[in-house]
């Protein structure tokens, strides 16, 4: 028997490459799902309402998908309000969350801004930009000085 046929020949990547590619691929995979997540955490003490600052509260249910949408916009101006506002999450899925929802009769997506004090100044159902948020919120800053 020749040597040749006793070892099939390997055609294709070389085996240091093969060894690399699972930890490429796990990686890849690993930074395609970060860059979906939310950029910043959002706070979801409701308790904050009311304690001398306005308040921006979604409303969200991680069955459905406005809330994420809403978050997206909310990422998008957060900036330009910090710190003079709570930027708030109320996750339906806890007994906080949903009593805050059934009390203003809100859903996923929904957003309510509080005064400073801790009145309901305007409830938006399902914000369609960050643009509408934006300017809900500047008319909840005007009516709050």
């Amino acid at each position: 028997m020749s040597q040749d046929t006793a070892k099939p020949s390997r055609k294709g990547l070389p085996r240091w490459a093969r060894l690399l590619m699972t930890p490429l691929i796990l990686l890849a995979a690993a930074a395609l799902i970060w860059s979906q997540l939310p950029k910043g955490a959002y706070s979801t003490d409701l308790s904050r309402i009311g304690d001398g600052r306005p308040a921006l509260v979604l409303t969200y249910d991680a069955s459905f998908l406005a809330g994420m949408r809403v978050m997206g916009y909310m990422d998008e101006i957060r900036d330009d309000y910090m710190p003079r506002v709570h930027f708030l999450v109320a996750n339906v899925g806890t007994p906080d969350g949903r009593s805050l929802a059934n009390r203003h009769g809100v859903r996923d997506g929904a957003v309510l801004l509080f005064s400073a004090q801790g009145t309901l100044v305007e409830q938006l159902p399902a914000p369609a930009g960050a643009e509408e948020l934006r300017q809900a919120l500047d008319r909840t800053l005007m009516a709050t000085r």
